[in-house]
């Protein structure tokens, strides 16, 4: 039977940049270091970049082969890594197809994670890639040109991300797998509990447009909507503890209302509540994005990973929100904090409760205003309670 969890080890190169070009990828057994699979090609004239992107797909399109649903790639390329993990953009053009196809593939393998390993322990896949470039050159069969190493290291717990250059210690309740599963109701005093509200309307809501990092006010519908919201709050926590919010003006003003409402609390800034940036795009409508950037949008929306023109991917805004979410949770333990967002941010906070695909992000809806609740547990349980509630804006309609 094909093993659930493989080990890649992939590598490209260039002779000149760009220059004659070709990748190698060496798939593992990670208990015993055996030889699953080899993959190699030589590409043609191309860069660096694109061949190592090259051998990471060839990894990833073999592991699919092998039906692996656990992967840890690793690559001596920290852009690579680095890309994929989420933590750079990806600012090239000709990158971005390419990251693309990657993030297509982890999602059909489920668990993957980039680790960064130095040139030298790479060797058999540097290998693969040059012996498929001096094939190219001879017209021969390409073999490797070094004996391939037999040890490997075992793996790291598979699930989080790494930074590229070293190990770290996984972020607390970055791998909701582990969380403690059960089907017997938890108390909710011992939870933390997280009032998700998502601002009022502005003109750019209603207009479908881009709305990131930009300080659009709330319109006058948008007020309406934060007054009715703020009397639902109140009702719902009455002995709510704190109040935090993103910077912008939308959700302060949305976030201000609510706390007057309970008794007048101060609003707590938290500039990792803040929108999605969305880069060129921004006040752009939907419709002039897909015609300006067709290509950018495809790679946008089919990962994560993959940020707007000079923007944000939503893998970064996820740690952005990781990091929240454990912040209130040791903060508050047992108590009710509402948190005034936006719709990226709490859609990825829901995603992450739910243990959810990326494709959670496309198939819900959050209006403005809505209210969502969840439950956080000490030790890293979770209930999600309620999402987008808009019963108090009915009268508004």
């Amino acid at each position: 039977m094909a093993p659930r969890t493989v080990l890649i080890e992939a590598d490209g190169g260039a002779r000149g940049n760009p220059g004659p070009a070709g990748y190698g990828a060496v798939l593992r057994d990670p208990a015993t270091g055996e030889v699953l699979a080899e993959r190699s090609a030589a590409i043609g004239t191309a860069t660096n970049n694109v061949a190592e992107y090259q051998g990471l797909l060839a990894g990833l399109t073999a592991a699919v082969e092998l039906g692996a649903t656990e992967v840890e790639v690793r690559m001596d390329s920290k852009l690579v890594v680095e890309q994929m993990s989420g933590r750079w953009q990806i600012k090239h053009p000709g990158l971005r197809p390419l990251a693309a196809q990657a993030a297509q593939l982890v999602g059909r393998i489920g668990t993957v994670r980039f680790t960064w390993i130095p040139r030298d322990r790479n060797a058999h896949a540097d290998a693969l890639a040059n012996a498929a470039m001096d094939a190219a050159a001879t017209s021969g069969v390409a073999v490797p040109s070094v004996a391939p190493p037999r040890l490997v290291e075992p793996p790291r717990k598979l699930g989080g991300a790494q930074p590229a250059g070293g190990d770290a210690a996984e972020a607390p309740g970055a791998d909701l797998t582990t969380a403690p599963v059960s089907w017997e109701p938890r108390p909710s005093f011992t939870a933390t509990r997280l009032i998700l509200v998502r601002h009022g309307e502005t003109e750019y809501t209603e207009q479908g447009r881009y709305s990131g990092r930009g300080d659009v006010a709330l319109s006058a519908k948008g007020q309406a909507q934060v007054r009715a919201t703020a009397a639902r709050v109140a009702a719902l926590a009455p002995d709510t503890a704190a109040v935090v919010s993103s910077p912008l003006s939308r959700c302060t003003t949305t976030a201000t209302a609510i706390a007057a409402a309970l008794g007048d609390l101060p609003v707590r800034p938290d500039e990792d509540l803040i929108e999605c940036d969305f880069g060129a795009w921004e006040g752009r409508t939907f419709a002039e994005v897909r015609e300006q950037w067709a290509g950018e949008l495809d790679a946008w929306l089919s990962s994560t990973r993959i940020a707007p023109p000079d923007g944000e991917s939503f893998a970064e805004v996820a740690e952005r929100c990781a990091r929240v979410t454990e912040r209130l949770t040791s903060a508050y333990p047992g108590q009710t904090v509402v948190v005034v967002s936006h719709v990226s941010p709490i859609k990825l906070m829901l995603r992450d409760a739910l243990a959810a695909s990326d494709t959670f992000l496309h198939r819900l809806y959050l209006d403005a205003a809505g209210i969502s609740v969840l439950d956080r547990w000490p030790d890293g349980g979770i209930a999600v309670r309620t999402v987008n509630d808009t019963a108090h804006l009915a009268s508004l309609e």
